[in-house]
């Protein structure tokens, strides 16, 4: 039991190390992240919609 107490505690010691991010940051890269995955998504989808009719025609 005084092992999980020593590794809490060195947890807690650790936790007050980092450096988190302000919500500035926090809203800015998570901006850049949405954007990012919703130009991939219509790359994607369009490749999906191009595909479907090339299969389509080919296949009659």
């Amino acid at each position: 039991m005084q092992s999980v107490k020593i590794f809490f505690e060195s947890v807690k010691i650790e936790l007050g190390k980092v450096t988190w991010p302000t919500r500035k940051e926090t809203i800015a890269t998570s901006t850049v992240v949405v954007a990012i995955v919703l130009l991939i998504s219509l790359y994607l989808g369009a490749c999906d919609v191009i595909l479907a009719k090339l299969m389509r025609l080919i296949l009659g």
